[in-house]
């Protein structure tokens, strides 16, 4: 399930002269986000986690105004960071509508948010938990939480968990994407820390073509 993993740092900024997008991997192989609208100083974090004091080392270094925290869902390996990231910055936090995590922004299937000019789209994609979702920020790269991962995709065997909506949410919902968008998972479970929904396509061995009979029968497989 864990493959050899590629340390080849990854860039701060990426092409596009407003935003910034970091990948933060602190402790364990959880993985944060901070993107940025440059221009407007203003950014959101996807996904605190243990990554917290990180976080605010990057905010603080580019004098960015943090927005929003979103929670990809409600499993505190997650969330683990929202008190002190809100306490510091004073920053909302957004969540599904239906997340038991406290939340000031419940938000629901085709959502928008907005840091300063970039889109982030709320999709909901149900099956490792009741509330996950993921956020396509500006149409082109993919916060995936714990719905789809590098070469894998999230359990669901815990509280919540559905084989039955994980199916819907791979294959009616993430695999209608471009296969340009990339791929940013919530762990470091993969060969490499980043793909694309391309190459998840073509190599991702649970989104293999299958039944949903076929599927439920597959995640039930130890």
């Amino acid at each position: 399930m864990k493959g050899e993993k590629n340390k080849n740092p990854l860039p701060d900024t990426f092409l596009g002269c407003k935003m910034f997008f970091k990948q933060i991997q602190q402790h364990g192989d959880n993985f944060s986000y901070v993107v940025a609208d440059e221009a407007a100083g203003e950014a959101v974090v996807i996904d605190s986690s243990f990554n917290a004091s990180e976080i605010i080392k990057v905010l603080n270094i580019k004098k960015f105004r943090l927005k929003y925290v979103i929670n990809t869902h409600g499993h505190s390996d997650h969330t683990a960071g929202n008190a002190e990231l809100t306490a510091m910055f004073g920053a909302k936090i957004v969540a599904h509508k239906q997340s038991k995590v406290q939340f000031d922004i419940g938000v629901k299937d085709g959502d928008v948010l907005h840091v300063g000019k970039i889109p982030l789209k709320v999709i909901y994609t149900p099956g490792h938990t009741s509330d996950s979702i993921c956020v396509l920020v500006d149409g082109k790269k993919l916060v995936t939480g714990d719905t789809l991962f590098v070469g894998e995709c999230g359990r669901t065997d815990f509280q919540g968990g559905s084989s039955r909506s994980m199916f819907d949410s791979l294959f009616n919902k993430l695999m209608k994407l471009d296969d340009a968008v990339e791929v940013w998972p919530g762990h470091d479970y993969g060969a490499r820390p980043y793909s694309t929904i391309g190459e998840e396509r073509k190599t991702n061995y649970t989104l293999q073509s299958r039944s949903l009979k076929e599927f439920i029968d597959f995640m039930a497989e130890p």
